[in-house]
């Protein structure tokens, strides 16, 4: 933030040193997460969006103190592993059940005047089908394997951490994609006029996932993965 060239920079690298422009990025339609590695003028370009517009509002936060309780890159890896445990799988665990539930009623009672709803469902349930398995993953096999690295240098946990990475960066990227369609299928989460009660509580639930992955996947992607990889060195 603040330096020379800001528009080659990568989106996840300007929201790990700030994470106050994740907002900004997410008022402009653009992924930090799973879309964290292409630069700022790539995806300007790909939005088509004014990158004078948008570095002007990236460089103010520059002159604002940042809150160092969520300065995530300087955090432990240990430490960030039982964040990311306790804040986003906990988040995760809580809303798949219910959103599975509420999609598939939705999409039954809503579903002929708007059929989207019907594929939403069906996204939805692909991304359950996906996030439990891995989760589990993580607190079983990664996140164990990268403590264990910490404290012994094991080889056996190095060889882990590079394979389940691999595939976990992999389907970060499908949940990723799922969302966003359902992101685009729903138009942001607008809510038609003839939405009941059940409608209007799964589009927020849906948008309160949506937000919760995007930083969910953040961290890991851009911050624990890196550093993760950085200790087979």
């Amino acid at each position: 933030m603040g330096k020379p060239n800001l528009e080659t920079r990568k989106i996840g690298e300007i929201v790990t040193d700030n994470f106050k422009t994740a907002e900004i990025f997410k008022k402009f339609g653009i992924d930090f997460c799973c879309g964290g590695n292409v630069s700022l003028q790539q995806a300007c370009d790909e939005k088509n969006l004014n990158i004078s517009v948008l570095s002007k509002e990236l460089l103010i936060l520059d002159d604002q103190p940042q809150d160092n309780n969520y300065n995530f890159k300087k955090w432990n890896l240990d430490f960030l592993c039982d964040y990311i445990v306790n804040t986003h799988h906990k988040t995760v665990l809580k809303l798949l059940p219910q959103l599975m539930s509420y999609t598939q009623k939705i999409a039954d009672v809503h579903g002929t005047n708007h059929p989207e709803l019907t594929q939403i469902a069906t996204l939805f349930s692909q991304i359950n089908d996906e996030l439990f398995p891995h989760l589990k993953n993580e607190e079983e096999i990664l996140f164990p394997a990268i403590k264990d690295v910490l404290k012994t240098g094991s080889g056996h946990s190095k060889e882990i951490i590079t394979s389940e990475i691999a595939r976990m960066s992999k389907e970060h990227e499908f949940a990723g994609e799922a969302m966003d369609r359902i992101n685009k299928l729903s138009s942001n989460y607008l809510l038609p006029a003839d939405a009941c009660n059940t409608y209007t509580v799964t589009f927020k639930l849906l948008e309160q996932f949506e937000d919760d992955l995007h930083i969910h996947v953040h961290l890991e992607n851009n911050i624990l993965y890196p550093k993760a990889l950085a200790l087979l060195n």
